[in-house]
């Protein structure tokens, strides 16, 4: 009896706590939908309402037909998230590859010049990377952004995928090049199919950073209509003298849609690719 009274408030405590760090997580996200709905008098309303008592849609409506191109920051935002993917998946497939497989000079300093770039903060870059681009003329341009995106994205999936190809065995792949394969062909009949999941965790991870970055698109862009989401959103709704909230929490919920959509459907590749090249690398 005393055994199933514990076992009993154990699973209540543990599921007590679930229950609240739920709560925690998910609290922000319906405060950001219940603010999309409320005009801008309702919300400095004293005490907050958790729901507004007249919903509206003009905020949304707004995005579309408003004097901020939110459609134009949308579409630089896919555009520009989607070529980094393109970029940092082959450029990371190619490296990791020749890492995992060819033996060269200076193949592990170079291993670890990859990772410590990671330890450089984001802000330190910004100043140099903009006089380069001054250079080169990349400013207001979807090629320099896509560049700037990929240099951040690219160490963590050359190290990912480098630990997904190092987990197949080289007789694999050797004995396909014994019936007649190339190392390319080799690469991509064998290998690459059985590293999908470490391919789409890094393709995955690359659209998230480029689609939530906020520094590169704020620094190596000056003109209105070239700026991304997250970029474009601190320039329309928050001034000197005035912010409009729910403009902005109805532009942040628009902002979330692509990315949650991502998860639900991509979430096992993103759990396989995570937690496999965690184990097998």
């Amino acid at each position: 009896m005393f055994r199933r009274r514990l076992s009993l408030g154990w699973a209540t405590f543990v599921w007590g706590s679930v229950a609240f760090i739920m709560a925690w997580t998910l609290f922000p996200i319906f405060w950001m939908v219940s603010t999309s709905f409320k005009t801008n008098l309702d919300v400095f309303k004293m005490p907050p309402e958790l729901w507004p008592s007249q919903p509206t849609l003009e905020n949304y409506i707004g995005l579309a037909s408003g004097i901020n191109p939110i459609p134009r920051f949308f579409f630089n935002s896919f555009i520009t998230a989607l070529l980094t993917v393109v970029l940092t998946t082959v450029l990371a497939v190619f490296a990791g590859y020749a890492l995992s497989r060819l033996k060269f000079k200076f193949r592990d300093q170079i291993l670890v010049s990859v990772l410590v770039t990671q330890m450089f903060p984001l802000v330190v870059m910004l100043a140099p990377l903009y006089l380069l681009y001054v250079k080169a003329h990349l400013l207001n341009t979807y090629l320099g952004m896509v560049i700037a995106f990929t240099s951040f994205a690219l160490p963590f999936g050359i190290w990912m995928i480098k630990g997904f190809i190092d987990s197949v065995p080289v007789e694999v792949e050797q004995a396909a090049m014994v019936d007649g394969c190339s190392r390319m062909q080799a690469l991509r009949t064998v290998v690459l199919p059985l590293i999908t999941p470490g391919i789409v965790a890094t393709g995955i991870f690359a659209f998230l950073d480029a689609w939530n970055n906020l520094l590169f698109p704020l620094t190596l862009t000056n003109e209105i209509a070239m700026k991304t989401l997250p970029a474009g959103m601190v320039m329309a709704f928050s001034g000197q003298f005035k912010s409009d909230w729910s403009g902005m929490m109805a532009a942040s919920f628009i902002t979330t849609l692509p990315v949650l959509i991502i998860f639900i459907f991509l979430q096992r590749y993103l759990v396989e690719g995570l937690t496999g090249g965690a184990v097998k690398g």
